[in-house]
C-alpha cells in the first residue's frame, strides 16, 4: 500500500522535541496528558492539541483518551502502535488496581512454549476488555481480598507493573484454565518451573482462595509430579467436599473418577506424565 503524499511527515517541532526528550530522560514510553503538560509547560488545551497533531503525524499513538505511547522511529511510517502490551494493559485499567495474570503472566515467567495472542490482566475493579491496535486485552475480575501474590516486573528503568508471582500464576491457571490454554498448559508451566516453585506457598494460596476446583486440581498435580510432601497434600485433602469436579473444565465431561481428590480425570495421567519427559 503506497503512502499518500499529503500525509504529514514525522517531523518533530520544538515543543514536541521538548516533550520527547523529557519522556526519554525519564525512561517513560507511555504517558498521560498531565505528563505532557508538566514537561512542556503548556495549558491542558494546548498540550492536547500538540498530542492530537503528534498522533496524526505518527509520533505518538493514542491508547485511550488522555493516554499515549511514543511510536519508535525505527517503525518508519507506522502510526498504529500499542507499545509494550503489559504496560498498555495497566494504562487501559486507569486507576484500577491491576496485575498481569494467566497466560500473560505465564509468558513473563517463561512457562509457555508458544507466543500468547491476548493480554490477560486481573483487577479488583471492573475494567472493560477491548481490542487495541489488533491486540486483545482481557480483564479478569477478582474480589479485593483475592488481590495477592504479585511481584514487580520492570519493562524500563522507570516503568513496571504488578504481575502474579510464580505460585499465584499457577493458582489462577487452575482456577480459570480457559485463560491459559487448558489444564495441560498450566501443568506444563508448573513442570517447566518446578525447581523454582514453593509448594507450601502454592497450598497456602489455594486455601486462601478457598475454591474447591483449585484445591482438587492442585492436589492432583502436586501428587502426580511428586512436588509436595504428604503433609502439604493433607492440608488440601482436608478441605475436599464430596462433589466431583472436572480436572479440565474446557474439555468434555468424561474419564474415570479419582476418589482421593474428588476429581474426574478428563485428561489422562499418561498425557500429563509425558510433560515431564518433553
Amino acid at each position: 500500500m503506497s503512502t499518500q503524499h499529503n500525509e504529514p511527515s514525522k517531523t518533530v517541532g520544538r515543543q514536541m522535541a521538548t516533550l520527547l526528550a523529557g519522556l526519554y530522560d525519564q525512561s517513560q514510553t507511555t504517558f498521560a496528558l498531565a505528563d505532557a503538560q508538566k514537561i512542556t509547560g503548556l495549558s491542558p488545551k494546548l498540550a492536547s492539541s500538540l498530542l492530537h497533531k503528534a498522533a496524526r503525524r505518527g509520533l505518538v499513538s493514542r491508547l485511550k483518551p488522555g493516554v499515549f505511547v511514543i511510536v519508535p522511529q525505527e517503525l518508519g511510517s507506522t502510526k498504529v502502535y500499542a507499545g509494550n502490551p503489559y504496560l498498555a494493559a495497566t494504562k487501559l485499567a486507569g486507576n484500577a488496581p491491576v496485575f498481569i495474570s494467566h497466560a500473560s503472566a505465564m509468558e513473563i515467567h517463561r512457562m509457555v512454549t508458544q507466543p500468547q495472542l491476548a493480554v490477560f490482566a486481573s483487577s479488583s475493579k471492573r475494567v472493560r476488555s477491548r481490542v487495541l491496535h489488533g491486540t486483545e486485552f482481557r480483564f479478569v475480575s477478582v474480589r479485593p481480598e483475592q488481590y495477592f501474590g504479585t511481584t514487580k516486573h520492570w519493562v524500563t528503568k522507570q516503568e513496571g507493573m504488578d504481575v502474579s508471582n510464580l505460585e499465584r500464576t499457577i493458582i489462577d491457571g487452575l482456577r480459570q484454565p480457559e485463560y491459559c490454554g487448558g489444564v495441560t498448559e498450566v501443568a506444563k508451566g508448573l513442570w517447566m518451573r518446578h525447581n523454582d516453585i514453593n509448594a507450601a506457598r502454592l497450598v497456602d494460596y489455594a486455601l486462601r482462595l478457598g475454591i474447591g476446583a483449585v484445591i482438587r486440581r492442585l492436589g492432583y498435580l502436586l501428587e502426580l509430579y511428586r512436588l509436595a510432601p504428604e503433609n502439604e497434600l493433607a492440608r488440601l485433602r482436608n478441605e475436599l467436599s464430596d462433589t466431583y469436579l472436572l480436572l479440565d473444565p474446557i474439555l468434555p465431561k468424561e474419564g474415570p473418577h479419582l476418589r482421593r481428590w474428588r476429581i474426574q480425570l478428563n485428561v489422562t495421567s499418561q498425557e500429563l506424565e509425558t510433560i515431564r519427559t518433553t
